[in-house]
């Protein structure tokens, strides 16, 4: 497939600046791989030039590229040369103040992804529970039960740290 080589509008460049960081962090938590996250948050740029849809306004345009970025992830961590345990340390760090924050993240990043997507998008992004839902287009419920799993989990490996 050919792609167009015309400069995409200044929506997009302004898109670029206002999301491309938050984008990429979801990357890099989903993959594991600097490289992969940038890969994964130009592609999603791609899609938005490509497909140019039209939004309601901007919070229905970042729902719109979470939810791709997201998919995209997930596409790229079902294919089969992809499907291999990603480690933290060949990830490049995400900015944390203390070595217990990283010591979480790491937790963070190790959990199954359904659990670390919420996590991530509630506690890391700072979205409400109803947009979580929206975003990744499950019920409030579901974004509730896996936030309330994900913290089972997370508290049980804490124990665990904690005791060795």
């Amino acid at each position: 497939m050919q792609r167009s080589m015309t400069r995409p509008g200044n929506h997009v460049i302004k898109s670029y600046e206002i999301y491309a960081d938050m984008l990429f962090r979801i990357a890099l938590v989903h993959l594991g791989s600097r490289q992969d996250a940038e890969e994964a948050t130009q592609d999603t740029f791609i899609k938005l030039i490509e497909k140019a849809p039209k939004f309601k306004d901007t919070e229905h345009q970042k729902a719109w590229l979470i939810r791709v970025i997201t998919n995209h992830c997930k596409t790229l961590l079902g294919r089969g040369w992809r499907k291999r345990e990603v480690k933290l340390e060949n990830a490049e760090p995400i900015a944390v103040d203390t070595p217990e924050d990283l010591a979480l993240l790491q937790l963070v990043m190790a959990m199954p992804m359904k659990y670390k997507t919420v996590i991530h998008l509630y506690y890391y992004e700072d979205y409400p529970i109803q947009e979580i839902s929206k975003i990744l287009q499950i019920s409030q419920s579901a974004v509730k039960m896996r936030l309330q799993r994900g913290r089972q989990l997370l508290k049980l490996e804490l124990e665990g740290v904690e005791s060795q």
